[in-house]
Formats: C-alpha cells, structure tokens, sequence
C-alpha cells in the first residue's frame, strides 16, 4: 500500500468536495422531507466521472478501484451529503458495475457498462427476502429453465431503487437448497427488466434516507432469456461476493464520512456557543468524546484503504471489508452520538441537520450485514467455532 496522494486521488477527493459543496446538508434536508429522488445529484455525480469509476475504458469509464470509489463517497459524506454519498453510489456504480465487470459477457458488458458509467441506467440488487434475512443462503426465489428461458418467482424486500431501476441483479436459485450439498451452490444471479409486467414494487415507510426508496419486490412468472443470466448457472454465489465486498468497503466510507461530517459540525458549533463564560468546546466532557470517535473514525478509514487495496489487487479481502465496515460503523455512530450531545437540544431539531444524520448512520448497522453477521465472521476468522 502507497499513501501517498496521486494526482487522480486529489482530484476526486477535490471533485467530491464541489460536489458536496453544491448538495449541502439543506438540500438533503429538503428531500429528505419531500421524499423525493435527487435526479440533480444523480446528475452531477456522472458530470464528475464517478458513476463510471469502476467500468474499464473500453466501456467509457474511469477504470479504478474501490481505493477511488471510497475515497469519493467518504468525501461526499463529510463534506455535506451525508449517506447520499454512498447511497446513489452503491448499488449501480458499485455493485451492478463490478459484477457484469468481473462475470457478465461480451455482449451484457457491451450493452450495460456505458450505459452505469454514463448515468443513463439504474440498477437494483434483489438480495434480500422476508424469510431468509441475512442467510442469503437460504434464498427462496426459484428460477426454472423452461427452453431458452428461465421462469422466476418469488418476493424481495428493501430493495432500494427498485422503484425507479431500468434493470435489477437478481439472486435466485436454480437448484434448491435442501438438493445441494454445499449452500453456495445452485445460486444464479440474472439481469431483469423492471419494466417486466410480472414484476411489481411496494415502496417501504422507514425510518430515513427518504430521498431514495427502498421496496418490496414481487416476482410472478417473469420470463427472461437464457443470456440474462449472470455469470454460470448455480455459480451465482461467487458473482455476489464479487458485488458484497464493495457494497460492505462503501457502507464504511459512510460511517466515517457521515460521522466527520456530524463531527465537524459540532466542532463548529461548540467553538461558538458558550455556555457558563466559556465556549462549550473548552469543555473536555465536550471535546474529549468526539475527539475520541474521531481517532476511532480515522483508524477504521485505514483498514478500509486495506481493504480496497486487496480487493483491487484481487486478493481474498472479506475478513478486511468486515473489520473495516464493523469498526467505521461503531466509530460513526459514537460521533453522531456526541455530537448531537455536543449541540444539546438543538441536536434534535431539523434546522442543525444532526438528527437526520443519526437516523441514516444508524441503518449501516443493520446493513449490508449487520454488526453482529460482521463480528461473526471476524470471530471465526480469529479461530472461534463457527456460530452460523
């Protein structure tokens, strides 16, 4: 690993700054509150390169590597995006753009690659169901071949995007589970037309992060042609890990970006409110617990650059997108915390932007994997039994 700062890394570092810059905290403040999809930032976000990131040159993108990706979305968290940064990143720039980079054919890389790396296509990943939860294993959508096509049914949930995706990633099984013997066989992934008529989406009310919705899917009888399959059939598995360690380096990048920015907002405040003669940030009951997730935030930062290097060298990385998700996560959520403390009542009014900042660190605990999955794996990684 080189830290030194290319001339490329300074300019997407500098890039994602304007960007933030121009998509502050009250434009994010007004679509949170409207619900509505930030096609200006969409926008914005293919003039500066970075939906095309990670599609290689042939295919009119920037061919990087996750060292660059989680460097843009950090960046556009801390300096005023907040989780948009990595949340209109993720899915079609990140997950859909390296899985038909690294498994899809001539003609799929033909087709799609421009098309993410020009912001004309969107992209869902249907991952998720109501039963399996975290097993992805135990996914139950089928896909049966039926002549030159396979016939996919089946349900879907939190499936960002979903509403206004071109196409969607979809996993499946081609055998079931209880007739393989390892549960990473029988998987296959395929690429969907959202359009299908079998296809129907029912947006979810959360929490937050309501700038972008996030859906039930359900899948009845929709026919695709055999080459809409991703990569070989009942190999499906390999093509996800492929997408999963980028989702995972880039929900990092949110929980530091997003955790800077909270921090960097109640530095500014407790320099100038005072309280009891003094500024409230003279006050080491104040400084001193953001100072500390800081430290925490800047250290967890360096395992995800560990991370993203392996990965773009093509090394075995899982146990490093997990330490760094996990530990940027926890250090994310302790800044938000404090600094909301550090703003007192006014860390929860809309107007100081702390508390919807809160409520979106707070979903990077629950996903791509949750803390508890992600801690999981470090520990059998460590030499503890395996618990799952």
């Amino acid at each position: 690993m080189n830290f030194e700062s290319t001339e490329e890394r300074s300019m997407i570092r500098s890039t994602a700054a304007d960007v933030a810059a121009e998509y502050g905290p009250a434009y994010w403040r007004e679509k949170e509150e409207a619900g509505e999809f930030a096609q200006g930032f969409w926008d914005e976000l293919t003039e500066a390169g970075f939906h095309g990131l990670l599609v290689p040159e042939e295919y009119e993108g920037a061919d990087m590597g996750m060292q660059e990706m989680g460097l843009a979305m950090e960046t556009l968290c801390a300096e005023g995006c907040g989780m948009a940064g990595t949340w209109y990143l993720v899915l079609t720039a990140g997950m859909a753009a390296v899985g038909i980079r690294e498994n899809g054919t001539a003609e799929q890389k033909e087709r799609y690659l421009p098309d993410i790396a020009n912001g004309k296509r969107n992209f869902s990943i249907g991952i998720t169901e109501p039963e399996a939860g975290t097993n992805t294993l135990n996914v139950a959508t089928r896909a049966e071949r039926d002549g030159d096509e396979y016939v996919l049914n089946g349900q879907k949930a939190w499936i960002t995007f979903s509403d206004r995706a071109d196409n969607m990633i979809l996993v499946t099984r081609t055998t079931p589970r209880e007739d393989v013997e390892r549960g990473t066989d029988g998987i296959s992934l395929f690429i969907v037309d959202m359009d299908d008529p079998g296809i129907s989406v029912s947006p979810i009310s959360k929490h937050g992060i309501n700038y972008s919705k996030s859906c039930e899917v359900f899948i009845e009888d929709v026919r695709v042609p055999a080459e809409n399959l991703l990569g070989a059939e009942g190999e499906g598995w390999w093509g996800l890990v492929d997408m999963l360690n980028p989702e995972r380096i880039g929900f990092a990048a949110a929980g530091t970006g997003i955790g800077k920015l909270a921090a960097d907002a109640a530095i500014e405040y407790a320099n100038d409110r005072e309280v009891f003669d003094a500024p409230v940030g003279s006050h080491q009951a104040v400084s001193f617990p953001i100072t500390k997730a800081y430290a925490r935030m800047e250290t967890a930062a360096l395992m995800r650059e560990k991370a993203s290097w392996l990965y773009d060298q093509g090394e075995e990385c899982g146990y490093e997108t997990n330490v760094a998700k996990a530990t940027a996560v926890s250090a994310g959520i302790e800044a938000v915390k404090q600094a909301m403390q550090a703003f007192g009542g006014w860390g929860y009014a809309t107007e100081y932007d702390v508390e919807r900042w809160w409520r979106e660190i707070n979903l990077t605990r629950l996903a791509p994997v949750s803390q508890q999955m992600a801690y999981n794996h470090i520990s059998q990684e460590l030499g503890f039994p395996k618990s799952y």
